[in-house]
């Protein structure tokens, strides 16, 4: 498959602000500030760029609301964009922008553009779990963690206003291969045949396209947790979290923003290879979330927040 992954996503914003303490507090790296454009980077150089959102030059929003207004995915090489490209040149509304980027709209009207990865793969290790007779952690103790610094943009989730059209966009026309799948109400798809479980998972939404969420992915567990108690000490708010998704295995938590729909870490997913086997599931809330903590971890006492959860996330 030509495509490796998410290279950057673009945001536009009301509050460039609010944008800006969010980010360098979420663990990304400012890269360049101005009063138009942010740009941060995660650790392996995907970029988070964010805009005002009139700014005159950024795609059209797909929902009336801080959101992503653009997706850039990244190929290995040259020989993989064009791969990709030959599949999408004859598409209605194929055009090359002012930056030399070649761009399409999704069947929900998301604007996609594609270029060689300017991601530098890195690899992490993560703390290694010790249970009776099998002890891989050895003089060692677990760490904890004081904030989060997400490695990449591992995902973005879309409700799709024609999820048919979606679907068949992303697995036929772009090549994307299906992990798992709600019929009808959702599907998990990764770029690559060999890699994480999802890059883009689309959600059923009849007639109203939008953004779920996008998730940066952390080492394990243990940053997930520390990173999630150093944005409420910060006074970000929790959406859901933490928790584990049975479909993917991931843990998560999600953070409301200043950018778009909630964002996620996550950590610890399924990787698939030609040999993972896809599998259909009912759209239930217990296919959401194993376990999950409403209003997540207060700060200071590092106890569950008493809130309710008025997430809807996972109510089917």
């Amino acid at each position: 498959m030509a495509l490796k992954g998410i290279d950057a996503v673009v945001f536009g914003v009301a509050d460039m602000a609010e944008a800006k303490r969010f980010l360098d507090d979420w663990g990304v790296t400012e890269v360049s500030v101005s009063d138009d454009k942010l740009v941060y980077r995660t650790r392996d150089n995907a970029q988070v760029i964010v805009r005002p959102r009139d700014a005159k030059d950024l795609p059209p929003a797909i929902e009336d609301r801080n959101t992503v207004r653009e997706v850039i995915w990244g190929a290995a090489d040259e020989k993989e964009l064009e791969e990709t490209l030959s599949r999408i040149r004859g598409l209605p509304g194929f055009q090359v922008g002012a930056d030399g980027l070649p761009r399409v709209t999704d069947p929900n009207g998301l604007s996609l553009a594609f270029r060689v990865s300017q991601r530098t793969p890195i690899v992490v290790k993560p703390t290694l779990p010790n249970a009776p007779g099998t002890h891989q952690r050895i003089n060692q103790r677990s760490p904890v963690h004081d904030r989060a610094y997400p490695i990449n943009i591992g995902h973005v989730v879309l409700f799709a206003a024609d999820f048919q059209a979606m679907r068949a966009f992303y697995t036929e026309t772009l090549g994307f291969h299906i992990s798992d799948e709600y019929p009808g109400h959702g599907v998990f798809t990764r770029c690559q045949k060999v890699g994480d479980h999802h890059n883009l998972f689309m959600l059923n939404r009849p007639g109203k396209p939008g953004v779920n969420h996008v998730a940066f992915t952390v080492t394990d567990i243990h940053e997930l947790i520390g990173g999630g108690i150093a944005m409420a000490k910060k006074g970000w708010k929790t959406e859901i979290g933490p928790g584990r998704h049975p479909i993917s295995s991931a843990y998560f938590w999600y953070f409301e923003n200043p950018l778009a729909p909630p964002l996620e870490y996550y950590a610890d997913e399924d990787y698939c290879t030609e040999d993972w086997k896809p599998s259909t599931f009912e759209r239930k809330p217990e296919l959401f979330a194993e376990w999950a903590i409403a209003g997540g971890i207060d700060g200071k006492t590092r106890r569950q927040s008493p809130l309710e959860d008025k997430s809807g996330r996972g109510h089917a």
